[in-house]
């Protein structure tokens, strides 16, 4: 009988994203910098925990590009073709990235285990300089990225790349004072394996949550039969049935459902009221915003067990 939209917080999604993007602008600059000094660091002083941690801000940096390119792509308006417009590429830039994350960690562990058995010696007086150098950098790139929306997947794939950078950071600069102080060159292999498992979990992570969104899954924390409670106790409502949830994009859940409604209660408040109060419930207990519902009069309901029937 009806349908009823919202998509109240557009403009504010809208406006946070260009806020994300001049972070990562300020992310990028950075990381591309630290990368070039470690790899020269690397070059000079024979560490693995410098050339896997220069390697990493270069993934990162690739990363960070993916995220601006998406971020901006998402901007374009809808069209017949893609009627919820672009706002997916942010997911797959995500998925990406979490990807190659750990493309990367594949490598580290590799390099890190040829290491162990046949250690090299490593200048660990410059090589704990580069690091702290690094160190610095990593931490004003993740207190930048700390001031997006940390519900975007799209800036958590960024957020994740910077922080395994300043874990790597360290553990480079640990493993440069142990050669110091021991003359224990292992301990560089060791701390490149050790930035591998601190970034695989956080990899895996990011990969679970784009898949979900991509298989538009029921957004985590979003009990169903708790919305079919609340929606039921709408004045009027009979039953809820054909109902779905998902994910368009970070922070987008979306929702929609077919609802019974008494013919008593659409004749007295009409459907644009009902609706109202649906949007309104499903907003204030659930915070979903983005919703269609289907209105159908408690006599219509006999009609779907029927079938469809087409028009000519």
């Amino acid at each position: 009988m009806g349908a009823g939209h919202s998509h109240g917080h557009g403009h504010d999604h809208a406006s946070g994203r260009a806020a994300d993007r001049t972070r990562l602008k300020l992310v990028l600059v950075v990381t591309a910098s630290v990368m070039v000094l470690e790899l020269i660091g690397a070059w000079l002083t024979g560490s693995l925990a410098l050339l896997a941690d220069a390697g990493h801000m270069a993934t990162d940096a690739g990363g960070v590009v993916l995220a601006l390119a998406a971020s901006y792509v998402a901007t374009l308006k809808p069209g017949p073709r893609s009627t919820f417009g672009f706002h997916r590429a942010e997911i797959l830039a995500a998925l990406l990235n979490a990807m190659v994350l750990l493309g990367v960690c594949a490598y580290l562990a590799y390099a890190g285990l040829q290491r162990l058995g046949d250690p090299t010696h490593v200048d660990a007086g410059p090589m704990i300089a580069f690091a702290v150098v690094g160190l610095a950098a990593n931490a004003v790139s993740a207190v930048i990225l700390s001031r997006g929306d940390g519900k975007s997947l799209n800036m958590r794939g960024a957020m994740l790349e910077v922080l395994g950078d300043l874990f790597g950071s360290a553990l480079a600069i640990a493993a440069g004072l142990v050669i110091l102080a021991w003359d224990f060159h292992r301990a560089d292999a060791i701390a490149s394996l050790l930035i591998a498992a601190l970034i695989v979990p956080r990899a895996l992570v990011l990969l679970r949550d784009s898949v979900r969104v991509l298989l538009e899954a029921t957004p985590e924390g979003l009990d169903l039969d708790d919305v079919r409670t609340h929606l039921v106790g709408v004045a009027g409502v009979t039953e809820v049935h054909d109902l779905h949830a998902w994910t368009i994009t970070s922070g987008m859940p979306s929702l929609s459902a077919h609802v019974t409604v008494t013919d008593e209660a659409l004749a007295e408040r009409g459907v644009g009221a009902v609706i109202d109060e649906l949007e309104a419930c499903v907003a204030d207990h659930f915070a979903v915003r983005h919703t269609t519902f289907q209105v159908e009069p408690a006599t219509h309901r006999a009609h779907e067990d029927l079938g469809e029937t087409g028009c000519d």
